[in-house]
């Protein structure tokens, strides 16, 4: 490693040399980087904007509940033309773990299908039966084992140690609307109606940096992690990257790359810096003064997320949390049992039961996901309401819409502009209207019922118009952008199947936003497999030289 320092317009840069530079330390950035300093001789630097991550508001799963700016880049959309023009929310996470580390930690691989799919649009390598073994590897599965699970990775996943009485309710609930009851949401078939697994350790969350980074910080001498380190450009020579640039404190600082560098910074930042570095549409970048490095008119494209819609109730059942955090008493015990036991409301990830059903029953696949919730969740929890109470998320997994991402300015600093195109396509308003039914259906089952004390927002939603109006006005984010630098062999594609940026050298993209089309399902573990097969990929390429 070489070290390089000069002073520019009393700004100093600090140069240093390493294999890889990986920007971003999400579910993506953290698997990469952990799995290619497993060899001694390969240096990589890690880099992320944020802090460590390590305060009991992140590793204690209830402080999902509690606000953390810190960790959390909280973007907001344009206005929605298909949501009344409302600006909406995207929570991202910042500092290591990414999203992960403010996650609600369920465990799901999306669908065969889905991958099956990326290998039908043309990228070979992605079917459903290459990339189990990358979810295998990741995992260590307390609960299952055998031919869709595996044991032994870095990536605990077990059942809840909640003891919350309420899965009882819903698994019955689920049987009353005749929804097949799904122990596994992870094998050969995902349909039906069950408890989530998540992914934490002892009672702890357990992120992407728990699982592949935070163990070797100040262990292994080829691995370096810089926080606070807000990546400004890539670095190019010719049409080569070579290194980062970023800003930690009052420094601009850079670290080169020898082989490549690596950008995970999800799929709003990823294709943020892509543009900020002169990589994409060439008149979009001229209208920012930026150099076009390569025309690629793709990146920032593509743009897909669950659009989703939460029914609110009411409830005086006692296994639900307050959305002020009342009941001090029953908190207070709560405490106590989780730092004797590791168990119990301490442990929850609020998002406890749910399931993928169909809206029709001609349907190859599910497209809806429901996420049941032990408290009342209004505009993201940011509403607080007097009363306890329960939620009960319903997204459609595989919307037609497409949005995009693009540069507010040519500022660094800035956050880039978001347009997720909610219910910009007909067919999704009325697949969102078929899934509300279906949901209602769950809702107004007899056990259901026994738990609602009032209904917040949908007792007066009859018609099918009253379930449009509904929709355009309170349908938001379930947190699962993709697709912004996807993965393909088209004209506007970002990276080829080896997740390489179209034309230019050392440079990949591991992380959501490579995804073609979103998966039937939370995207988490999805990439945490994505930063498995690329570090596969990259080994596989180094040994071949």
């Amino acid at each position: 490693m070489t070290t390089n320092k000069k002073t520019l317009k009393g700004e100093t840069t600090l140069t240093e040399t390493f294999d890889f530079v990986v920007v971003g330390a999400g579910s993506g950035g953290c698997t990469v980087a952990g799995r290619l300093s497993e060899d001694a001789a390969t240096s990589v630097a890690l880099l992320d904007a944020g802090g460590r991550n390590d305060s009991w508001r992140i590793t204690t799963p209830f402080g999902l509940a509690l606000p953390y700016r810190a960790a959390n880049w909280a973007f907001d959309t344009v206005p929605q033309k298909g949501l009344n023009g409302r600006i909406g929310y995207q929570p991202r996470g910042k500092g290591l773990g990414g999203s992960s580390a403010i996650n609600a930690m369920v465990y799901i691989r999306g669908n065969k299908w889905d991958y099956d799919h990326w290998a039908a649009l043309g990228n070979s390598g992605w079917s459903y039966a290459d990339v189990l073994p990358y979810f295998k590897r990741s995992e260590n599965n307390a609960d299952f084992d055998g031919e869709y699970h595996g044991k032994g990775g870095p990536l605990h996943v077990n059942k809840l140690r909640s003891d919350n009485p309420i899965h009882d309710v819903f698994h019955q609930a689920a049987r009353e609307a005749q929804f097949r009851i799904r122990e596994d949401f992870n094998a050969d078939d995902h349909e039906g109606l069950g408890s989530y697994q998540v992914t934490q350790h002892g009672g702890e969350r357990w992120s992407a940096a728990r699982a592949y980074v935070d163990p070797h910080i100040g262990k292994r001498a080829n691995l370096r992690v810089e926080t606070q380190a807000h990546a400004t450009r890539i670095l190019f020579e010719g049409r080569r990257a070579v290194g980062v640039e970023y800003r930690q404190g009052k420094e601009l600082k850079q670290l080169r790359a020898r082989r490549e560098v690596i950008l995970a910074s999800g799929a709003f930042q990823s294709p943020q810096l892509l543009l900020l570095s002169g990589v994409g549409d060439g008149d979009a970048l001229a209208a920012h003064g930026i150099g076009v490095a390569h025309h690629l008119p793709g990146v920032g494209r593509n743009l897909q997320d669950h659009p989703d819609f939460v029914f609110v109730y009411a409830s005086d059942y006692p296994h639900f949390v307050h959305s002020s955090l009342g009941r001090l008493p029953s908190l207070l015990r709560a405490i106590q049992r989780y730092r004797r036991e590791r168990r119990g409301l301490m442990t929850t990830n609020f998002a406890e039961c749910g399931g993928f059903l169909k809206t029709q029953a001609h349907l190859d696949v599910p497209d809806i996901q429901l996420h049941f919730i032990i408290a009342m969740l209004d505009d993201h929890g940011r509403k607080k309401h007097k009363e306890a109470g329960f939620s009960c998320h319903v997204c459609l997994l595989r919307p037609k819409s497409r949005g995009s991402v693009w540069l507010k300015s040519a500022d660094p600093l800035a956050a880039p502009m978001i347009d997720p195109n909610f219910l910009g396509e007909a067919e999704d308003l009325e697949t969102m209207v078929a899934g509300f039914k279906t949901t209602r259906r769950l809702m107004e089952t007899p056990a259901m019922r026994a738990l609602q004390k009032k209904d917040m927002f949908t007792s007066d939603v009859r018609t099918d118009d009253d379930i449009r109006a509904i929709l355009r006005n309170r349908v938001d984010t379930v947190y699962h952008p993709v697709g912004t630098c996807k993965m393909g062999t088209d004209a506007m594609a970002v990276v080829d199947p080896q997740l390489k940026v179209h034309g230019v050298e050392a440079l990949r993209v591991v992380d959501a936003s490579i995804m073609p089309t979103l998966i039937g399902g939370n995207t988490n573990a999805p990439t945490i497999m994505i930063g498995e097969k690329a570090a596969d990929m990259i080994r596989g390429e180094m040994w071949a030289r």
